[in-house]
């Protein structure tokens, strides 16, 4: 049996509840996102643009409750590497958690970027040259010490993020829906096809994201029954907030396409300076909270893939005191540091959201060949309409890659390239069988 349907890592502590499933979900999606892309719908689809908002709430909730079902097979820490290696075996395995990685190490380095940036109306040296790589570097390093000293501690400073990014979102909301222009969203003009797909591709940027709370299964509670449940709640949630926040933004603001902090100037127009600075203190914690739970996250793929022999049994360290694997931790924090100084945000979250499409449509195509080779239990989480969701899932996840630029599918392939040479060399391609596995 491959080692990593093998069951429950023993050596590793089982910290994180239903309360810390959904917060990794929340900071997962709520990130540096939503407080930049409803400029962008309203520049490309004016009144139109809640709708596109709601299609990608209709598509994100299609693909969770698809891999809320993977999840409820598997108490394993790895997430969507332990479902597409159950079903298709270690390389697509590996592939798939070395997609996730880099796109989230990238993301990592873009919320760096934009924190950084959002900073410099405060000290102006923060703009370029070496004060703002200094900034940069110190943000990432203190996110990775707090994530090395144990889960506990890195969850501890996420429950208090969480708080303060999430007050600012829905006092905006609750001021805002009573000045929702009703008539004037429902009577708005369909954007054409071709403007929906690549509007729908940017906006996705801030939907993604929810996966991470699978990824720690092997550190949380009851990881079956709990994961699943709380998965789609949050998801759910969120895309709510989501369109009611775009719904508040063409209402008030239908002249904001052009703005670089839209619902900093909506909440000027709605609560005054105030508001203003309340919304702007949201976005440096909803930054925060984002690269915070990427790197309580993304170490853990490393740590999965080496455990299953396609990595250096280096990123599988354990520290015996902290129980969180340090290695893994470590090397991420560094990579992270090496993209955010080289790179700008604009680059850094385009590639993050192309990869993590793909490895969504991996993860979908697994589930069938999953439910064929793993029994189900009693009360384990089920999708009504069986293969249906997932099947539209899978459909409007591809036709969303399609609207993909030339640039970020040969960064996708070299990524792919690279990835195999590293298999290679780990495993000397050594047959890959996947047998009947079993969840336990």
């Amino acid at each position: 049996m491959n080692q990593m349907l093998a069951g429950p890592e023993s050596h590793l502590k089982r910290e994180i509840g239903r309360i810390g499933v959904a917060t990794i979900a929340m900071n997962g999606v709520i990130g540096s996102g939503i407080f930049a892309l409803p400029a962008v719908a309203i520049e490309q689809a004016g009144a139109f643009s809640p709708w596109l908002f709601l299609l990608c709430g209709i598509l994100i909730l299609t693909v969770a409750l698809t891999l809320a079902r993977n999840a409820s097979f598997f108490e394993t820490t790895g997430g969507p590497i332990v479902y597409t290696t159950a079903a298709f075996g270690r390389f697509i395995g590996f592939q798939t958690g070395l997609l996730i990685y880099v796109s989230r190490v990238a993301a990592i380095a873009a919320s760096a970027n934009l924190l950084v940036s959002y900073a410099v109306p405060l000290w102006s040296p923060l703009a370029s040259g070496t004060p703002r790589t200094i900034a940069v570097v110190s943000y990432i390093v203190i996110a990775t010490v707090l994530n090395a000293v144990g889960v506990r501690a890195g969850m501890a400073v996420l429950y208090l993020i969480s708080i303060l990014k999430l007050f600012p979102l829905l006092l905006l909301v609750l001021v805002g829906v009573p000045e929702i222009e009703w008539a004037t969203i429902a009577g708005a003009k369909i954007a054409a096809s071709e403007t929906v797909g690549s509007t729908m591709l940017v906006l996705m940027y801030a939907f993604i994201g929810f996966e991470f709370s699978l990824i720690n299964a092997g550190e949380t509670r009851d990881a079956r029954s709990a994961i699943p449940r709380t998965l789609v709640k949050t998801v759910l949630a969120v895309a709510i907030v989501y369109a009611l926040i775009q719904l508040v933004a063409v209402s008030i603001g239908p002249d904001l396409g052009n703005s670089e902090t839209p619902l900093v100037e909506l909440a000027q127009r709605l609560m005054g300076p105030a508001g203003a600075l309340l919304l702007s203190v949201g976005v440096v914690f909803s930054i925060g909270g984002g690269s915070l739970t990427s790197l309580l996250t993304a170490p853990r793929l490393t740590y999965a893939l080496s455990r299953d022999g396609t990595l250096p049994g280096w990123f599988g360290a354990v520290n015996e005191r902290t129980h969180v694997p340090v290695n893994s931790i470590l090397f991420c924090g560094a990579l992270s540091i090496a993209l955010a100084v080289s790179q700008q945000f604009i680059w850094l979250a385009t590639l993050s959201t192309i990869i993590r499409l793909l490895t969504y449509a991996l993860c979908i195509a697994a589930l069938p060949v999953i439910e064929r080779k793993l029994p189900t239990e009693a009360g384990q989480f089920r999708i009504p309409g069986g293969l249906v969701i997932p099947g539209i899932a899978l459909v409007l996840t591809v036709w969303l890659l399609t609207h993909s630029t030339l640039q970020s599918v040969l960064i996708t392939g070299a990524v792919v390239a690279v990835g195999s040479i590293v298999f290679g060399f780990c495993t000397n391609w050594k047959r890959d069988t996947v047998g009947t596995a079993s969840a336990d």
